[in-house]
């Protein structure tokens, strides 16, 4: 079975040249591909940030030394985490009325995932005019249409103090314990700067993309050399700042391991200024076009009053393969998405009749990347090394008009380690395949932790009615009312993967949870109640939805990809992994759910007290 297909990707960039796809061999190479990578250890081979790895967790970009007094009062709602869900919640729960407001964060600033990732060339890889939200509300137009951090991180920033979210918020403080009181009606909070305050209400923002995660190689605390991870750069050691002129870099030998989308915008920033580059990979990734530019005033200043949502819905709308009238993005997302049907995590076998048909043209899609491959890399061992072998959604797609461009440099070299990974580090470098390679830096491009678990991202427990866990509970996996609720802890909402609808831009889930909790929260003051909780058999039942049908041929395509953070590294059976708890229908559906639910206005599912 084969087929002729075209070698363009993304929104302006079609090609002519036509290549055939081999529908067996390609199979028979993603099967081999997947079971070089396979490990049995799955997420149990990221080692823990304890001992000496410890110091990959520290927060380069504050003052060691700070100190505060501890806090002793009470709040309406303690958020946790300062994040773009935190802060979601926070406006939401500003507009809502809601006085007294703290968001507790361990870095020192708003900004979450953009608090931490200030690698150079660290970019959105969704539109900035989807992906920052309340645009609209503060007034804010992005510079670009893939802003990048400086730009986001002053963003979430700017957002904080817009809703007044800095006047009660608490930076640089871990919470420790969370336990309800029956007798008060609240929570009762404890943070490692001894704080100790009550909350009538919690709201869990804590994210996923917290904890560096490193990768299990042998003697990775033995190399003495400098070494950090992209998530906690240092630019002390490299010179200049996120938008490159590493001056530091001149002369050293540096190597990235990790090739996913934050090695595709550091890697040519760091290749720009270092004497040597070493890129070490275990798995490629799709790399498409990026097509960045400013943003044009003139279409800013056409733009309605609900332009925003619009979009946003626009986007989500073709990521589940509806119609619609116009493409309004336009980008490699959308690209993808028109020609495979749906998207990654709403469907990922497409619209098509039958699922060899979307295999099909998930091969082209694949074969239309390669082609790029082989028109920009000029060394045909490189350019055969970087091509993946698997179906297109089996990871977050890259886009980067500079990462293989770079590989034509003399000074950067790709180590393929053909599945394997890295073997070893020892004191002066990395061995691959019995080889070293001797180098100054390393530098970890290997993302975060997302593997274990919702409470390891939050690093503490929480102890809800009669001393109930919620690690108790979730022992086996989540279990919640539409995302939001778990059975015995009042007042307490969780935002974020919690068996909700998903999409590539997860902020558009994240608000709608935001404007969820905020009206749920007004209810129970109008109420003049004190608690709020679910039901148990609510939650049962939204175990069957989440649960109740699964589709053996997503499961399928699940288990035939290789592996990654998506299938747990292959372990798709994982009921801790980030494909175990999502609502099956998508995002659009889910809030579609949401609105229904408080149109109907009896808050059915809970017991409101």
């Amino acid at each position: 079975m084969s087929s002729n297909i075209s070698s363009g990707i993304g929104g302006d960039q079609q090609g002519n040249d036509s290549a055939s796809v081999d529908v067996e061999a390609m199979r028979k190479k993603y099967r081999e591909e997947r079971e070089r990578r396979l490990r049995p250890s799955g997420n149990e081979q990221f080692p823990e940030l304890v001992g000496p790895l410890a110091r990959f967790q520290a927060d380069p970009f504050v003052d060691p030394d700070f100190t505060r007094p501890p806090v002793e009062d009470e709040v309406d709602v303690l958020v946790v985490g300062g994040g773009l869900g935190g802060l979601l919640a926070g406006a939401e729960l500003r507009k809502a009325g809601v006085k007294r407001i703290r968001i507790v964060e361990r870095a020192g600033d708003f900004g979450g995932v953009w608090y931490w990732n200030r690698y150079p060339g660290a970019m959105c890889d969704v539109e900035s005019y989807l992906y920052l939200p309340l645009l609209e509300e503060t007034g804010y137009m992005p510079t670009e249409k893939y802003a990048h951090q400086p730009e986001i991180f002053a963003y979430l920033k700017l957002v904080g103090q817009t809703f007044d979210l800095y006047d009660d918020a608490l930076f640089q403080t871990a919470i420790t314990k969370l336990e309800w009181d029956d007798n008060r009606q609240k929570w009762l909070v404890h943070t490692d700067r001894n704080d100790r305050f009550a909350a009538s209400h919690v709201v869990m923002a804590s994210g996923q993309q917290v904890l560096p995660r490193l990768p299990g190689i042998a003697g990775i605390e033995k190399f003495t050399g400098h070494v950090f991870h992209t998530s906690r750069w240092d630019y002390g050691y490299t010179g200049g700042n996120a938008s490159g002129d590493m001056r530091g870099l001149a002369d050293k030998r540096v190597g990235i391991i990790g090739t996913g989308a934050t090695a595709l915008q550091c890697a040519p920033e760091v290749a720009e200024s270092a004497q040597q580059l070493f890129i070490f990979q275990r798995t490629p990734s799709t790399v498409s076009p990026r097509n960045n530019h400013p943003t044009d005033p003139a279409w800013a200043a056409s733009l309605r009053p609900g332009w925003q949502r619009e979009r946003m819905t626009n986007f989500v709308s073709m990521a589940l393969g509806k119609d619609v009238s116009e493409d309004l993005v336009d980008d490699g997302w959308t690209y993808a998405w028109k020609k495979l049907g749906k998207g990654l995590v709403d469907a990922p076998l497409g619209t098509t009749s039958s699922s060899e048909e979307a295999e099909l043209l998930d091969m082209e899609l694949i074969s239309e990347i390669h082609a790029r491959i082989d028109s920009i890399v000029e060394d045909r061992e490189t350019a055969e090394a970087l091509k993946p072998y698997y179906r297109f959604w089996c990871k977050r797609p890259g886009f980067h008009d500079g990462y293989l461009p770079m590989f034509n440099r003399p000074n950067v070299t790709l180590v393929d380690t053909h599945g394997q990974g890295v073997d070893a580090i020892t004191p002066m470098g990395v061995i691959v395949d019995g080889q070293e390679f001797e180098l100054d830096c390393i530098v970890f491009a290997t993302g975060f932790d997302v593997g274990h678990g919702y409470l390891s991202a939050a690093g503490f427990d929480l102890i809800g009615r009669d001393g109930l866990s919620l690690s108790q509970q979730w022992d086996n996996g989540l279990r919640t009312f539409h995302g939001f609720y778990a059975a015995g802890m009042p007042n307490c909402y969780f935002m974020g993967a919690t068996q909700a609808g998903t999409t590539a831009n997860f902020v558009h889930t994240l608000w709608e949870q935001a404007e969820h909790i905020a009206y749920v929260v007004n209810r129970v003051a109008e109420s003049s109640a004190t608690s709020v909780e679910t039901t148990i058999e609510a939650v049962e039942e939204w175990q069957e939805v989440i649960h109740g049908n699964p589709n053996p041929e997503l499961l399928k395509f699940w288990q035939d990809c290789t592996p990654g953070y998506f299938t747990s590294e292959g372990n798709v059976d994982n009921p801790k992994g980030i494909l175990a708890d999502r609502y099956p229908q998508g995002a659009l559906a889910y809030c579609d759910l949401l609105r229904e639910w408080r149109e109907e206005g009896s808050l059915r599912g809970l017991i409101v007290k």
